[in-house]
């Protein structure tokens, strides 16, 4: 062999070496066909993750935050002190935030019966023996997890992703029945309510762009895992078209029925129905946006809260999400203007002044976070609204950082139980 091929072995060898070292994150894959998130606005971030620093502060405070899930977990609905109504522990159960107590627990009346409503007074003892905190952990955790993996190409991300999704979901022994029959349940009330969809309409739209994302090659994310969590969404958008608590929490008129669309479309657009994602994106410029959103841009349903800026931007969470499903089938939900004017960007516009700061939220609010508004300004500058663009380097960074370069679309970032 002359120098000049043993150089070329050499060669070879380095960079064979060096491909070994170099983490996927610097491979090409595709763009996940994720459900509210932009794939392509993923992958396009992807590539620019080297020369742009403000994304890798950003990468930064993700990795922060998956690196807290890399320890905890996974969790699971069987492990309930009690079974939900009905004695199953597969069932999913929460109990109603805003409800408490009226008389001390006795041996007789252990509950403390019969309860009351203090609308956005949270009721701490809804956080022991129910199912509600781990999900919203499974939720977050998940959709974390599975960016961080998607950014940085590290397996330990994913593999995490892929074991508390087959947890929660898949295994025989610890899985959620695809069903809410015993959500926000009420003491010596009620086993379950129609309202208690709100638990899985908030965030599990997370969970399906979680799955998209692990599903353009995670390790550990195997083609069972897929096929598996495609018939559980299956079933939960069979149960939500199709029980009694669905179709009420589809007819509600308030924040409820937005979320519940949204949910909605999200499943169908998941699980290969386009054509129910679009007709339900369609019908909410109409069904919702005219009757929830007046014509200066207040949600009156809204502001009659106590908790009046946290449910405004809640409802616009679902509105820019649900707007989001929408750019994916066809649908254009914010160039909707009702009879009145009412359209998404005057609601989010409504919300400026407040949320940059220049005037006091001028309704009731029992804790006002001003950067509760920062993801649904985002989203409506990320749109066209001029005026919400002009706002954005005016708003308040959620704790934890703005994470929106790597992940736009909008979280209900002041969390409370809906």
């Amino acid at each position: 062999m002359n120098g000049r091929s043993r150089a070329a072995v050499l060669l070879a060898a380095v960079v064979t070496f060096a491909a070994v070292l170099v983490p996927s994150a610097h491979a090409a894959p595709r763009a996940p066909r994720t459900a509210v998130l932009d794939g392509a606005r993923l992958q396009q971030t992807r590539a620019h993750l080297d020369r742009d620093p403000r994304l890798r502060r950003a990468l930064r405070d993700l990795t922060t935050r998956a690196d807290t899930w890399l320890d905890q977990g996974p969790w699971t609905v069987v492990d309930k002190p009690k079974p939900a109504p009905g004695g199953d522990v597969h069932d999913y159960l929460s109990q109603a935030p805003y409800w408490w107590p009226t008389t001390t627990p006795t041996a007789d009346n252990p509950w403390g019966c019969p309860y009351v409503q203090r609308d956005g007074r949270r009721n701490p003892e809804v956080d022991t023996g129910t199912d509600r905190q781990d999900a919203e952990k499974v939720f977050d955790s998940t959709y974390d997890l599975a960016l961080a993996w998607y950014y940085t190409g590290e397996r330990r991300y994913a593999e995490k992703a892929g074991r508390i999704l087959r947890t929660w979901f898949l295994d025989p022994v610890t899985r959620m029945n695809p069903n809410l029959d015993h959500a926000q349940f009420i003491p010596c009330k009620y086993d379950g309510r129609a309202i208690g969809i709100i638990d899985f309409s908030q965030s599990y739209t997370s969970v399906l762009d979680a799955q998209a994302i692990l599903a353009t090659g995670a390790p550990g994310w195997t083609a069972e895992d897929r096929s598996a969590m495609g018939q559980w969404n299956s079933d939960f958008l069979g149960w939500l078209r199709n029980s009694d608590f669905g179709r009420q929490e589809g007819a509600a008129a308030n924040n409820h029925g937005t979320f519940y669309d949204m949910q909605l479309a999200a499943l169908a657009y998941a699980t290969g129905d386009t054509a129910l994602a679009r007709r339900t994106v369609l019908e909410a410029r109409g069904k919702r946006i005219d009757p929830q959103i007046a014509a200066d841009g207040s949600q009156p349903q809204e502001l009659a809260r106590t908790r009046s800026w946290h449910y405004s931007t809640f409802d616009l969470v679902a509105y820019t999400r649900l707007a989001a499903i929408g750019r994916h089938v066809g649908a254009d939900l914010w160039g909707h203007q009702g009879p009145d004017g009412q359209s998404l960007f005057k609601a989010v516009d409504y919300l400026l002044p407040a949320a940059t700061g220049a005037a006091a939220w001028p309704h009731p609010e029992l804790e006002f976070y001003r950067y509760a508004a920062s993801d649904v300004v985002h989203a409506a500058a990320d749109a066209g609204d001029a005026a919400a663009r002009a706002a954005v380097p005016k708003l308040q960074a959620p704790p934890g950082g703005d994470l929106w370069a790597l992940r736009p679309a909008a979280e209900q970032l002041d969390s409370i139980a809906g």
